[in-house]
């Protein structure tokens, strides 16, 4: 057994052990690893799988998702506007929806290729300057606008805590606004917070390090 499997296996048997692991989907976030190194996870049936770049993610995973209709790719990075029609190529879920010109760029493209991917709505839960995302205060607008008026599957909200300091608080915050939103998945956790995330009703986590080691 490879090392990234065992990984994989410990994780699971962490979740399990507080948690049910059927009701958490595990998104292995393999942003700048190989393919070779990512095949065991594959080979073991794993679908969720994460990436941050969209030449990347087309360069990995082209080949292997026509040999595999399964696998579900997340575009977990910042989204810019000129890569949506290459994103809505390759991808199955999107993150990082955190604006109206992205939305409606977004929307266009859905239509040229008559295709529609799930998203996550991401909120700068902790309000800072230097993250992307909507104000909680717009959150609920921003929602209307996507669902009502562009159609898109919105499935939940995503968010990333400020990293100095306890997430239970703001993944609390973002559970509520999630239940209030009557939204069945949330995007919260990731290798150093999933056990949190989860007790606050995160039904996606973003983890990578944890199984598949450290980047160089």
């Amino acid at each position: 057994m490879t090392l990234v499997l065992k990984n994989y296996n410990n994780l699971i048997l962490n979740i399990n052990q507080k948690f049910d692991c059927n009701k958490v989907n595990i998104i292995a976030v393999s942003k700048t690893f190989s393919l070779d190194h990512i095949k065991p996870l594959i080979e073991a049936g794993h679908i969720h799988f994460g990436e941050n770049k969209v030449q990347e993610a087309i360069d990995k995973w082209t080949e292997t998702k026509k040999k595999d209709n399964k696998i579900k790719l997340h575009m977990v990075g910042k989204l810019q506007r000129n890569k949506v029609k290459k994103s809505l190529q390759i991808f199955d879920y999107i993150h990082s929806l955190d604006n109206i010109k992205l939305a409606d760029t977004v929307a266009k493209e859905e239509k040229k290729l008559n295709k529609k991917l799930k998203y996550f709505i991401q909120v700068n839960v902790g309000n800072e300057e230097q993250k992307a995302g909507v104000s909680l205060e717009n959150t609920s607008e921003f929602v209307h606008h996507c669902v009502t008026k562009l159609n898109l599957d919105v499935i939940g909200l995503m968010a990333l805590p400020p990293q100095s300091s306890d997430p239970t608080k703001y993944f609390n915050i973002i559970s509520e606004m999630n239940n209030k939103l009557k939204f069945k998945d949330l995007s919260l956790g990731m290798s150093a917070d999933y056990m949190e995330a989860i007790k606050f009703n995160s039904t996606f986590i973003r983890v990578g390090s944890i199984i598949f080691g450290n980047r160089s």
